[in-house]
């Protein structure tokens, strides 16, 4: 039995693989259309990830928008949004954030053990802090999210988040929007750091959907065989 949450790495990319921009202004990668459709993936999850630059950097809400998507969470006894996760080393974030702010559901801090006090400290009020390893563990965080009734994750970024679930081959699925632009800027962020990945010349991922919406394309991609599973019983 595999004891981690079906899990689904979601993000927009410029056409030279970049999330975002050098700046600080945020860089947007994708269309209304293509926001509504993440929406409705972000209301079939019960929880939703994001790495600590992105919560510094994007301040993102994390919500489900759609009323009719809260509401058909509400009739099935769930909360409105799904559970908010964030990970850090330092835990140098701002408890006032929108991560923690908005929602009235739970949030969880993962942060690295020497960090534990100093989080506890300072967000025990507003979120769920977690020993997650030193540095943190992937594993180990997705292992216990399951044990909190976590059965499918969807992870929002940032970079190094991601590439810390590649490399790990602890990701079911890949929902990749392509925006058709170039950055063109060595400072902004990439998709994915170096690593070494499951995926390469000799074993390549299966791409399982192309489709385009509006003035992007979103590829979807196949990453371990519980994809034909959550297929057939979606």
């Amino acid at each position: 039995m595999v004891d981690r949450p079906y899990t689904i790495l979601s993000c927009g990319i410029s056409l030279d693989g970049y999330l975002d921009a050098a700046s600080d202004e945020r860089l947007m990668l994708s269309n209304e259309a293509d926001f509504r459709r993440v929406d409705s993936v972000r209301a079939e999850c019960d929880a939703i990830m994001v790495g600590a630059a992105t919560v510094r950097h994007d301040n993102p809400r994390l919500l489900v928008r759609d009323p009719a998507l809260r509401e058909r969470r509400r009739q099935r006894g769930l909360c409105e949004s799904p559970v908010k996760v964030t990970v850090t080393q330092r835990a140098r974030l701002d408890p006032g954030s929108r991560f923690f702010t908005t929602g009235v559901g739970e949030k969880i801090l993962y942060c690295a053990s020497r960090s534990v006090r100093v989080a506890r400290r300072r967000f025990g009020a507003v979120a769920t802090v977690v020993d997650g390893g030193d540095p943190v563990d992937v594993r180990r965080l997705v292992a216990d999210l399951h044990d909190r009734g976590v059965r499918r994750l969807m992870v929002e970024g940032g970079g190094q988040v991601h590439t810390q679930f590649l490399t790990a081959d602890i990701a079911d699925e890949l929902q990749l929007v392509v925006a058709p632009f170039f950055v063109g800027d060595p400072r902004a962020h990439r998709f994915v750091g170096p690593g070494t990945f499951p995926w390469n010349p000799g074993h390549r991922a299966r791409l399982a959907e192309a489709r385009q919406i509006g003035d992007v394309v979103l590829l979807r991609y196949a990453l371990s065989p519980r994809f034909a599973e959550e297929v057939v019983s979606s």
